[in-house]
């Protein structure tokens, strides 16, 4: 089974703000990026196309095939009262509280890490018993853990998130 994971493109309104539930539009994909996302799920074996309901990816599913299915386990985290915040409004000792404790602190108002790994790993579970190749377009948070969870190992919560437009193929056994 093979996955391809792939992140929304830049968000214009976004940079220096917090979101991940406030539904903020990408930026247009160029005809190059399509193409080579393309060419990423042409090598999949019919896959079905499931999309974060937010605006950002929904837009860009569209592009990658028909009829995408919307799947809300895809969204990102919900930052709560952090959400169109800039980052550097967010009080300094919360955002080192999150990190000395990335599964324990919950933004004031949001979902929890714990919250957060178990709809993915739930997500995870769904996709293996599926067995059928896919395509997920999400976002920074997502990508960040589905790869591990899809594996069954432990995500690093604290690595940085992959790029804007990136893709991430996943192979699991039995592929």
């Amino acid at each position: 089974m093979r996955l391809l994971l792939v992140r929304h493109l830049p968000v214009p309104d976004g940079a220096g703000r917090c979101y991940g539930r406030l539904d903020l539009p990408a930026r247009a994909a160029t005809a190059a990026e399509l193409a080579a996302m393309r060419d990423q799920t042409s090598r999949l074996s019919q896959p079905i196309l499931l999309s974060s309901p937010a605006r950002r990816c929904r837009d860009l599913a569209r592009h990658l095939g028909p009829a995408p299915r919307l799947e809300p386990r895809l969204r990102e985290l919900d930052f709560g009262a952090w959400e169109g915040l800039p980052w550097d409004a967010v009080p300094r000792a919360a955002l080192d509280a999150w990190a000395a404790d990335p599964t324990g602190f919950t933004p004031p108002g949001g979902e929890g890490m714990a919250d957060f790994l178990a709809r993915l790993g739930a997500l995870a579970d769904t996709l293996r018993e599926a067995g059928r190749d896919a395509v997920l377009v999400t976002h920074g948070g997502p990508m960040r853990v589905l790869p591990a969870l899809l594996r069954g190992a432990a995500p690093d919560l604290l690595a940085p998130a992959p790029g804007f437009g990136t893709t991430l193929r996943v192979e699991l056994p039995g592929a």
